[in-house]
């Protein structure tokens, strides 16, 4: 789209504002065909053209006939249309009687469906039988089972409606591929370089769509087949769809920077052995699949060097090599041979008897004697300390039993006076 054609057209917030209607109404109106749209600018978000617009805004009755056109209502309301009581219009809804158009969570995260009033009057009048009498053997068995058919009624109906609105036969394989879990499109689309198209292709969802993760659990379960009869309908169509888009347009082949080893799309798991005499190749890191090849950086693809870990070793220090031995950065093999290092509680101990062999050194220098050790002679390098002739029970002071006297005593620390 050129930029004057798209100086005619409006995003959908502006066009819904002309329109006189909500947000939710106007996407209703573009899915069932009551507003036309085009593709944006750079294959971006689809918008309406200025004539569309005005040709709405022209039609007799505007603005309400354009909003009964997209009107809904919930469980009660159309029950209220259909003459009928609320239970009875579910029960015929989970058998699908009455096709839901729409959805949202209320605030405790149970899905609310929304029927078009006016399908509702009309399906009442199909449905004459059923809104009064009793209801039919068949029906109550499946509703006994545990049978609701809004899902995938409603899933059918999104369905066509991304359909009537696919540009092509890529985006029509999108769409189908879109209500299939990732599973199911692996198994059915074995080339990866066509599933990231039609990823990339996928319909957004629904607007409203539910942004909290609570919320989103819930509503993405809606998106997804989950019976076994539809998904296997759904990898049919999918398969059907994909032979029109091959035939006309083949897919684009692996992105830049992937080796697939004869399947594209998978980057490749392992490398094949050396030969005899090859140089042994860098290590391979292996990362997560991405869409693009230009997620993972060459920097981050890059394994770190097993150098950069090491420490290296200078003449001179403790633990240092002979003289003469090879100097530099310890390799992988060098660091498993030496065996593993000191434990944390082996360098908590070498850490205590260093500092106290230093206090030690410092009380020696200070003219501190050390007293002798049990079963060893006194000899001149060694005083025990003297205990005070009044330290007695009778009279002066009490010896002090606790553990800074008991230090005193054996002379590793003075006495505090006072």
């Amino acid at each position: 789209m050129t930029d004057e054609e798209t100086r005619d057209t409006v995003a959908y917030g502006r066009a819904a504002r002309e329109l006189a209607l909500r947000r939710s109404e106007f996407d209703l109106a573009v899915h069932l065909g009551h507003v036309r749209t085009v593709p944006g600018p750079a294959g971006g978000r689809p918008r309406v053209p200025g004539e569309e617009i005005a040709r709405l805004r022209a039609e007799p009755g505007f603005p309400d006939g354009l909003r009964d056109r997209v009107g809904t209502v919930g469980t009660a309301r159309a029950a209220e249309l259909a003459g009928i009581a609320a239970d009875r219009f579910t029960r015929l809804a989970r058998t699908g009687h009455f096709t839901p158009v729409a959805y949202h969570l209320n605030r405790y995260r149970a899905v609310v469906w929304l029927y078009l009033a006016r399908e509702v009057e009309a399906a009442a009048t199909r449905h004459q039988a059923l809104l009064t009498g009793r209801t039919p053997a068949d029906l109550l068995r499946r509703l006994r089972a545990g049978e609701d058919d809004r899902p995938r009624t409603w899933r059918a109906r999104r369905r066509r409606m991304l359909l009537a609105q696919a540009g092509d036969a890529w985006e029509e394989a999108a769409v189908i591929a879109s209500f299939l879990d990732p599973l199911q499109v692996a198994e059915t689309v074995p080339d990866g370089s066509e599933r990231v198209r039609l990823d990339r292709l996928r319909p957004a969802p629904p607007y409203g769509h539910p942004v909290s993760p609570a919320g989103r659990a819930v509503a993405d379960r809606l998106l997804v087949a989950g019976d076994p009869a539809e998904r296997a309908e759904l990898r049919t169509a999918l398969a059907k769809a994909l032979r029109t888009a091959r035939s006309r347009w083949p897919a684009p082949g692996p992105a830049d920077g992937l080796t697939t080893g004869g399947r594209t799309g998978f980057p490749a798991v392992c490398a094949p052995p050396p030969g005899p005499g090859a140089p042994s190749a860098s290590p391979v890191v292996h990362h997560p699949p991405s869409d693009r090849a230009s997620d993972v950086s060459p920097a981050e693809a890059r394994p770190p060097a097993p150098a950069a870990t090491a420490r290296r070793r200078t003449p001179g220090r403790r633990g240092a090599p002979p003289a003469g031995a090879a100097t530099g950065d310890a390799t992988a093999a060098e660091l498993v041979a030496a065996g593993p290092g000191p434990t944390a509680e082996e360098t908590v101990r070498a850490a205590i008897a260093r500092r106290s062999h230093r206090r030690a050194g410092q009380r020696a220098a200070a003219g501190t004697r050390l007293p002798a050790p049990p079963g060893a002679d006194a000899g001149p390098g060694h005083r025990t300390p003297a205990v005070p002739a009044t330290a007695g029970r009778e009279g002066g002071r009490r010896p002090d039993r606790s553990r800074a006297g008991l230090l005193a005593r054996l002379g590793l620390r003075r006495p505090r006076v006072g």
